[in-house]
């Protein structure tokens, strides 16, 4: 089977807390089987972390021409990890691409998780077949962004750490502050307003994209911003960074072929 024919690649999603690895069915966006998650190794130095990978991937009967694809909680630079805040420090300037396809044989993509999530929203999600400026934005303990533009991403945009008005703003506007302040929807929508309007103002996006955990309970807030573009509600939630993550290894691997051919 040729890279081109490509029907399923595994998706991993390298988290804080725990590491979650299914096979994706690329025509669906659907796990086709179901999804394993093993708790994050402490210390979460890559050894560590690429061995739990080759777990997760062992778990399933993977064919061996199957590209991987890994979401990961930092800025990547053609899979190198420029800078790392949730993970073992020794990651830095690491080549996540070279230390998965170490413990695993397989041909690896890497990806920042926010970007994994914006392009499975975008192919299978919400934002499915939109042109124009995609902003997928989740809201969590940050602010991830991805940008997408007639289909293609801006990898490692850091939206999240825009000053505004004074403050870093993740730090008055990501899901966690709301936790910590204890604010009311309301109150929080207001920070929201300020943020996305800013955004808005910066970029004009043509659809903005919501998810997070906080994504679920979208009603209480989402009606109670004002903006130009249309905001809606992510749709893969949990599962989005495992399938943009197959994704965008799938991608990878046609442009490869491309290439020896």
């Amino acid at each position: 089977m040729s890279p081109m024919t490509h029907h399923l690649a595994f998706g991993v999603d390298i988290g804080g807390s725990g590491i979650k690895g299914a096979p994706v069915d690329l025509k669906s966006g659907k796990f086709a089987a179901d999804r394993v998650r093993i708790p994050t190794p402490s210390p979460s130095t890559p050894d560590a972390v690429g061995a739990v990978v080759a777990e997760l991937v062992g778990r399933f009967d993977l064919p061996d021409d199957a590209p991987i694809g890994v979401a990961f909680p930092a800025p990547m630079d053609h899979g190198t990890v420029r800078f790392i805040a949730n993970l073992d420090q020794s990651w830095t300037g690491v080549s996540l691409t070279d230390v998965v396809h170490r413990t695993t044989g397989h041909q690896v993509t890497a990806v920042n998780d926010a970007d994994a999530a914006g392009i499975g929203e975008h192919r299978y999600g919400a934002a499915k077949g939109k042109d124009g400026t995609v902003l997928v934005v989740t809201l969590g303990t940050g602010i991830g962004s991805a940008l997408i533009v007639d289909g293609v991403l801006v990898p490692n945009t850091e939206l999240g750490h825009l000053e505004i008005d004074g403050f870093d703003a993740e730090s008055r506007a990501a899901d966690s502050a709301r936790d910590r302040e204890g604010l009311s929807f309301e109150a929080w929508a207001q920070r929201l307003q300020r943020y996305f309007e800013t955004v808005e103002m910066l970029l004009s996006p043509d659809l903005i994209v919501v998810g997070g955990g906080v994504s679920k309970k979208h009603a209480q807030f989402l009606p109670l911003l004002h903006l130009r573009a249309k905001i809606i509600p992510a749709e893969l939630r949990n599962a989005a960074g495992i399938v943009g993550a197959a994704a965008m290894a799938d991608l990878e691997a046609a442009k490869g072929h491309q290439r020896k051919h």
